[in-house]
């Protein structure tokens, strides 16, 4: 089974299981990941869920626990839905020392989020979004960090998202594709699932692993 250590210019290793981090998105806690955590099991890597308060706290305060949990428990591997996919670049950006090397981010608007900003502009709906509001809505920067990020996106457009605005182009129901595409990715691929649906898929966790294992999604 392919290791961490399988990588261009290393030895092959029979190591166990890597580890992997797997940080939630916004209104879930960390057991919102268990299924999509089994299934990385079945990808040959030993998954681990963080959690962290995704509407009363700023994201920069989670993007803290974050690096501290990282310093005292290094991992190279970190998988994050949606807005955790957002918490977990942010911190990185600011902590680029961590030993983290492959990130997978999940139907997360690395872009900005048309929904969130629709949301945003409709008090009092835009409680629901919390201090999150504004990481959804802006994004992040180019990726510019030394690990290596991939994005998995979903095209069934299920969800609500078009309650609030109009969608162009392929979605989840939630992230347009377009939004996932920051520059600076290593790889993307869209696979038949909705935004909610991405951490039930067997097809986005069989390219997870296979991009936390290679570096790049499967062909």
């Amino acid at each position: 089974m392919p290791t961490t250590s399988d990588l261009p210019g290393d030895a092959p290793s029979a190591a166990k299981a890597p580890p992997v981090l797997l940080v939630h998105g916004i209104w879930n806690a960390k057991a919102w990941l268990a299924p999509f955590a089994l299934r990385l099991r079945g990808e040959g890597l030993a998954p681990r869920l963080f959690g962290y308060d995704s509407v009363l706290r700023d994201p920069e305060r989670a993007g803290d626990r974050l690096i501290a949990h990282l310093r005292r428990h290094p991992v190279e591997l970190l998988v994050g839905h949606s807005l955790g996919g957002l918490v977990i670049l942010e911190a990185l950006r600011r902590a680029p020392e961590l030993p983290v090397r492959r990130v997978v981010c999940l139907g997360s608007p690395l872009c900005g989020s048309g929904v969130a900003t629709a949301i945003g502009g409709r008090p009092p709906l835009s409680l629901l979004l919390g201090r999150s509001r504004g990481l959804l809505e802006t994004g992040c920067a180019p990726w510019q960090g030394p690990a290596a990020v991939g994005v998995v996106a979903g095209n069934h457009a299920r969800g609500v998202g078009g309650w609030f605005t109009r969608m162009d182009g392929d979605s989840d129901g939630t992230v347009t594709v377009a939004e996932t595409r920051l520059r600076g990715l290593a790889d993307h691929c869209v696979v038949p699932a909705s935004h909610s649906g991405l951490v039930m898929s067997v097809d986005a966790a069989r390219q997870a692993g296979h991009f936390l294992h290679h570096g790049r999604f499967a062909g």
